[in-house]
């Protein structure tokens, strides 16, 4: 009986040793195309791209690696992911939130750009029918990048674009955002006891919507409620400005030298330049 269990803690010794042995026999090397992600805020929508990235390699990659009108995952190794952390719009086309895996149809003329629903499909696994977007992009010439890349060009808290590069090859995809519509419902439904918040909805509308009197009345009513709660250097100036957008600048320069009187008494007076030129300026 003791013989059997020595037996079987030897055998078991042994598969272990030759497991590590192997372990350690094993060469841990880069990916040919290494896994990449990148994202980007705009407004309140963040977007995601996971994707594997390979390289040129001196090949001809469009019409060549990869045949004209073929159906492409636009990555290597897995499916390329794409995540919307909320509703957007893409080519004009609404898309709801959530993660889409993303294949393109190159052609010399225009590629085919596709968001389907199952979010892991391979080149095999797709099917036509669970496409949530589908349509047609002009491919751009641009400088030779060696390795597949997704970027973000031209964006702002309204949308940009997710652009594809490879090669000497660019192809857009243009998503729109609704942060316009979610500020309006976050500033609608505001309540808050604290003189920040409401500060920081001013100074929104007041950088934001500049040109428009009523986002400039609806801004003033913002800050006014900020000073009733408590007068502080920031909110002061921002009435200020306020006051300066609207055209009385009487009334903007004395809110100012309050700000400036307030603010040299405070320790995070980050403005101070700003405030003290605008204290000289609006006096003439």
């Amino acid at each position: 009986m003791h013989r059997r269990l020595i037996a079987a803690a030897l055998c078991a010794i042994c598969s272990l040793a030759a497991a590590r042995t192997a372990s350690a026999q094993q060469l841990d090397l880069p990916r040919p195309s290494p896994n990449a992600r990148v994202s980007q805020t705009l407004g309140y929508t963040e977007i995601t791209v996971e994707y594997s990235s390979p390289a040129v390699k001196g090949r001809t990659i469009f019409g060549g690696l990869l045949p004209w009108d073929k159906l492409w995952r636009t990555g290597a190794n897995v499916a390329t992911k794409v995540t919307f952390s909320k509703d957007v719009t893409v080519a004009d086309k609404a898309v709801p939130a959530g993660t889409y895996s993303l294949f393109t149809i190159p052609g010399q003329a225009a590629w085919t750009v596709i968001l389907n629903k199952n979010a892991s499909a391979s080149t095999d696994e797709y099917k036509a029918e669970q496409d949530a977007l589908r349509f047609s992009a002009t491919p751009k010439v641009v400088p030779a990048r060696e390795r597949l890349a997704f970027l973000f060009s031209d964006f702002g808290e309204g949308g940009g674009n997710l652009d594809i590069e490879w090669a000497t090859t660019r192809v857009s995809l243009p998503i729109k955002v609704n942060t316009e519509a979610q500020v309006q419902a976050a500033l609608t439904g505001f309540t808050n006891s604290a003189w920040r918040p409401w500060n920081s909805g001013a100074r929104y509308l007041l950088e934001n919507k500049a040109g428009s009197k009523g986002e400039l009345d609806r801004a003033m009513q913002f800050v006014d409620r900020s000073l009733a709660i408590k007068e502080e250097w920031f909110n002061t100036w921002t009435k200020a400005q306020l006051l300066f957008a609207r055209g009385d600048k009487k009334a903007a320069h004395q809110w100012a030298e309050k700000a400036k009187a307030l603010g040299d008494k405070s320790d995070g007076f980050f403005f101070k330049d700003e405030v003290t030129k605008a204290v000289a300026d609006w006096k003439k």
